[in-house]
């Protein structure tokens, strides 16, 4: 049987620098051939990469946090592969990246939370539910799953892997990809902790109680 071959690789994007002057960390992860390139939400000053050995080479308290986190996630990402030899599955670069994110196949994910609320609610309509906020939970859903293929490159995502910031993340998308006013962007985060609390844990229920202060101030 052929070995199959699997690299990680970690490099920058010279050419789509951030405000704050410094390129985005990237992944790629390669599986017989087959490549992704994932954004692992670091950034490093150009002139300290060091692309021979894929880290930083500053002695600051930010290089090495970052050649830190590079590290563990190289760790991570070799765990997986390795998991995965030994099991029954077949090992696609796909595969390697939504076990990544916490997407299995087992666990519980945001968006099928979602679609099976959605069809209870539109079983009750007339009773429990009017149409309109039906509609409404299913914007929300179509939103969620916009936003996820943006930012994680993702069809859905796990709820154990949801991070403390995905809720004012979301918020930023429906302002800025959405122009979606104040007011409805308030009723739809609102929404995540009256209709689906069971997807968020106390760190994203602190998030969500942050990110709707000043959208609350805002439709005053």
């Amino acid at each position: 049987m052929a070995r199959k071959s699997f690299s990680v690789l970690f490099f920058i994007k010279k050419g789509k620098l951030l405000k704050n002057g410094e390129a985005p960390v990237c992944m790629r992860i390669t599986v017989n051939g087959y490549m992704v390139d994932i954004s692992i939400k670091r950034s490093c000053p150009v002139n300290l990469w060091n692309q021979a050995k894929e880290n930083s080479k500053g002695k600051d308290r930010m290089s090495v946090e970052l050649n830190h986190y590079l590290e563990i996630t190289r760790s991570r990402i070799h765990q997986i592969y390795r998991e995965l030899e030994t099991s029954d599955k077949v090992i696609t670069v796909d595969l390697v990246r939504k076990l990544y994110y916490g997407v299995d196949g087992e666990s519980k994910t945001l968006l099928q939370v979602f679609r099976e609320h959605n069809e209870q609610s539109r079983k009750l309509i007339g009773k429990d539910f009017v149409s309109k906020t039906v509609q409404r939970y299913e914007t929300t859903t179509r939103y969620l799953e916009e936003f996820i293929k943006k930012e994680y490159q993702l069809s859905d995502i796990a709820l154990n892997n949801l991070e403390a910031n995905f809720i004012s993340k979301f918020d930023a998308f429906l302002k800025i990809e959405k122009g979606l006013c104040v007011k409805l962007r308030y009723h739809l985060i609102e929404e995540f902790e009256e209709d689906y609390p069971h997807c968020f844990g106390k760190r994203l229920d602190k998030e969500r109680s942050i990110c709707l202060l000043p959208l609350q101030t805002g439709r005053n």
